[in-house]
Parts: C-alpha cells; structure tokens; sequence
C-alpha cells in the first residue's frame, strides 16, 4: 500500500468510527424516547436497561451506517481539500479516482458488514429487543408508597400511609381497603405503625401492623345479631397488638414471554425466512382462487359444464401438484381415473364434442321416452318460474356472491401482506447498497465542497439524508398501495441518488468550483461585461 493510500484510509477511519458512533447514539435517543414512559418507574435494574440499549442499538445500524459514511467522507475530502491535500495529490498526476480507491474497497468492506448485519444480526436483535420491551409494558410500576396518597398497584389492595420513614421499611399513620373479598369497601384496617418488607426473593411483600383495628361490615345473613332484622348490615370492629399481611407482588416482576409469538414479523426475518413467508404466502393466495373453480360445480351447476373454465399456467401447477399428491393416495387405478376425469369436467368445462354428445344422449333417451314425455318436459322448462323459485335462485345467488367475496377480500389481504415481505426482502439488500451510494455522494462532493470540520459536512450530508430518507419512506408507501412495484418503490431512493453521486463525480473531476464564492463573482463579471458590450 502506498504512503497516499495510507494517508487517504486514515484520515477516513477517525471520522467514521466517531460519526458511527455519534450517529447510533443520537438514533438510539430518538428512537427510546418514544418508549420512555413505558420504561421509567419499573425498577428494571442496569442489566435489563443495558440489554434492551444494546439490542435496539443493533438494530440501528441499517440506517447509521450509510448516514456514517456520508458524513465521515464529507468530512475526509473536504479535509484533504481544505489543507490543500488533495492539489497536491493531483499535482502529482494522481487523479481523483485514484484517490478514492483505498477508501472505496474500505467501503465495500462496510458494504458486505451492513449486509450481513441486516439479514442476520439486526432480525436476531429486533426479536429480543421487543419482545424484551413487550414484557417490560406488560410489568407493573415498582412498589413505592407515596405519603399522604393511596396507592393501589397492589391487586385488590389500597393502601396509604402518612409518614415513611429513610429506611424504607417503617410506617406511619397505616390504613387498607382490602378489596380481596370483592364486596366493596367492608374491609378496612387502620393501624398506628407498621413496617413493609419483601420475602422469598422478592415475591410477596409482607405487611406488619402495630396497634390498630380491624373494621368488618357483613350482611345480617352473615352474621346474625340478636334482637335485630334479619336484613340489616352488620357491622364489627377488632383490635390488634400486632398483626401481618402478605400480598403477591408477582406483578412486579419481569416474567418472559416465548420468543416464538413474535418470529412471525417481517423485520424479525432474514432473507431466507422472507422468501420462504412469500413462497407459502404466494401458493396460500392461488389455493384460495383455486378454491372458486372447485366449487364451480355447486356454485353454478349449468354454466359451468357448458362454459369451459380457464385456469392460468400457474394455478395449472398448483392443480397438477395437489391432484397428483391425492391421486397417489388412491390404490385403485380406475378410482383414479374416474377421480381424475370427475376432476377435469367439473373444473375445466366440457369439450364442443362433449357437450355435443351429451345433447344427442338426452334426445334419443327423449325420443325413446315418447313425443308425450318430451311435450312435458319442453312445457315445464318453457313454464314461467314460480315465487318459490325465483327466490331460491335469488337466495343462492346471494350465497355465492358472499362466498367470492369473502375469497376475494381474503386475497387482498394476502396479497398486502405479500409486499409487506417483499418490501423488507428488497429493503435489506437496498439499505446495504445505500453505503455504496452514500460514499459516492459524500466523497465527491467533499473534494467540491473543501470544507473539512463539522460545519458545512454536518449541513450537507443531513440535507442528502433527509432525501434519501423521505424518498424511502414514499417508496415504500407508494409500493404498499400498488401505485409502484415494490422493487422500484424500495429501491428508487438509491437510484435517485445515485444520479447526484454521478454528477458531483463528473464534477469533482473537472475541478468545479459551484461551493466556492469567487466562482459566482467571476460568473456575474462575465455576464455583465456581455451585457454591457451588447448594450453599447
């Protein structure tokens, strides 16, 4: 490697490590506060809050990684170009291409990294990453008792206390609605002192009373009182020395959900996965459309074996598949056979000869029934239809209008939830790619910019972002509700850009100067002098 290679990779290293790791950080805040309040009070303990960071920080660097290359080229160009660095590499007869080679393979190296980041670590870490945060929302806040305020995070329990002591423990001024007995307020303590502690690593919260009463209110039914109704409440009070309660904090506690309810979401999904979710996706939407021409034959008995039912080439496949794998169940070859011919008429229509032979069946059998028979059955055919029957045929009518309905509105959903796994196939591969066409924007436009530090790279490269990003999101919207296909809808943001990375290249190249204000002073100059020639 030469000396300019060195020089050009290490000035690019520092500013992408620190960008990457600045870039993740901020993300990582943006993305935590939408979770905030469902994470604060919980009393979680560093090792739940550090896995949960790490995990969603994982899941970040599909869209860190090109931002971090972006901005840390900007930074190295305009550097190099700022100090005069990149003149003398020129001057040398070194061109710009040239110079961007160690940091392109450097690049392509990330590139290969940000893709098996997103197809195999970022799925992994999604997974454990919300699934971790559905268990936290699902726990409760830690028990913290406030004084003068009654708290009832505790199931079927209020409890207030007047004064809580430094440690913790000791309490003052105690009084508890037990709601345990689900009747109401019938059951309150009110107690002088008391101390709160846990038992059995931390699963019950132990509750013990000094100096208090008990106060009970019971139906007569109950508890029946001499010398008063059988239907008036009673009402008891007890005191006690000492006294405890023990109350379940199972609540409390961070219990574990089965990874296996969350595998089946798109962003919890390899490549492999994907296309293995689109492929049953794919057969599952042309079994249910197979499903109309199955029942062709009960849904509409005379048109369908007078009108030849076409079928596409690809359910043609399903077809052939599903009837060859229940054919071969059969043992008997002339039950296949008549399976297989049963199959044929009922799905594909008769044939002209068919039909034609059909027709001449039924009018020999016609005329070897008689001129009177047949005269009978014309009358009855030719006969208007009754009340009964019109609304027969109305009511099967309206059956079978349900019935594709409900197949067609089965398939809509099939078919959204098709792209959606199309949409993140193509997005791993896009967002991946997205490094390649980030490097080529920031690079170029570094060595036009000239411009090295954090002030003009940060601007520009969050200006490319924001319409990388907003192209992306279009993209993927406009390709959710069909007005684009997904691989231009996913992929039209890189492409766009790609554009701009050729043009600052071309650019670069030729030495342009569109960031510098000299540039525009010698372009007015020359546009008034013209101006002014013409004009004498």
């Amino acid at each position: 490697m030469k000396k300019i290679d060195k020089l050009v990779l290490g000035s690019f290293l520092g500013p992408f490590i620190l960008t990457f790791l600045v870039v993740v950080f901020i993300l990582l805040t943006q993305h935590m506060l939408k979770y905030f309040d469902d994470i604060i009070g919980k009393d979680l303990g560093w090792g739940v809050l550090g896995s949960l960071l790490f995990y969603f920080a994982v899941c970040m660097i599909p869209v860190a990684l090109p931002l971090a290359i972006l901005l840390s080229s900007l930074i190295t160009f305009g550097n190099l170009g700022e100090h005069f660095e990149l003149t003398a590499i020129k001057s040398l007869g070194i061109n710009l291409v040239r110079a961007l080679a160690p940091i392109s393979a450097m690049v392509l190296v990330l590139t290969g990294v940000a893709f098996l980041a997103n197809n195999n670590l970022v799925p992994k870490a999604a997974l454990e990453a919300y699934s971790l945060l559905y268990d936290i929302k699902q726990k409760k806040p830690s028990l913290d008792l406030k004084e003068g305020a009654f708290y009832g995070a505790i199931p079927e329990v209020n409890i207030k206390v007047e004064k809580k002591f430094p440690d913790g423990e000791t309490l003052k001024g105690v009084i508890i609605y037990d709601h345990r007995g689900k009747s109401g307020n019938k059951e309150v303590i009110v107690a002088d002192s008391g101390r709160m502690y846990t038992i059995l690593d931390e699963n019950y919260l132990k509750l013990e009373l000094f100096n208090g009463y008990n106060y009970s209110q019971g139906t007569a039914s109950d508890q029946q009182m001499a010398g008063q109704p059988a239907n008036i409440n009673s009402f008891s009070k007890t005191s006690f020395k000492n006294t405890y309660m023990v109350f379940d904090l199972s609540a409390f506690t961070l219990n574990r959900t089965d990874k296996r309810w969350f595998q089946g979401n798109r962003i919890m999904r390899n490549l492999n996965e994907l296309h293995f979710d689109m492929d049953s996706l794919d057969h599952e939407m042309k079994r249910s459309e197979l499903s109309i021409y199955d029942n062709a034959g009960t849904m509409l008995g005379f048109v369908s074996r007078t009108i030849p039912l076409e079928l596409s080439p690809q359910l043609l496949g399903i077809l052939k598949e599903r009837d060859s794998a229940e054919l071969a169940t059969a043992s008997n070859p002339d039950l296949q056979k008549e399976v297989q011919r049963d199959r044929m008429s009922t799905r594909f229509g008769m044939s002209s000869q068919e039909r034609d032979s059909v027709i001449t069946a039924y009018q020999l059998k016609a005329e070897s029934l008689g001129q009177g028979l047949a005269k009978k059955l014309d009358s009855s055919f030719l006969a208007r239809p009754t009340l009964t029957e019109v609304s027969g045929a109305l009511s099967m009518a309206r059956t079978v209008q349900m019935q594709v309905s409900q197949v067609l509105e089965n398939q809509k959903l099939q078919s959204y939830e098709y792209r959606i796994f199309q949409i993140q196939w193509h997005k791993i591969w896009a967002n991946s790619v997205s490094c390649l066409i980030m490097f080529l924007i920031g690079a170029p436009l570094g060595a036009i910019i000239k411009k090295g530090g954090l002030g003009v790279p940060v601007l520009t490269s969050i200006i490319f972002f924001i319409i990388y990003y907003v192209l992306s999101i279009l993209g993927e919207k406009w390709a959710k509700q069909e007005a684009l296909t997904v691989p231009v809808g996913v992929w039209a943001a890189n492409a766009i850009l790609l554009v701009f990375g050729l043009i600052f290249l071309i650019q670069a190249r030729k030495d342009a100067r569109f960031f510098e204000s000299d540039f525009y002073k010698v372009v007015t100059e020359r546009f008034l002098r013209r101006f002014q020639s013409k004009a004498s």
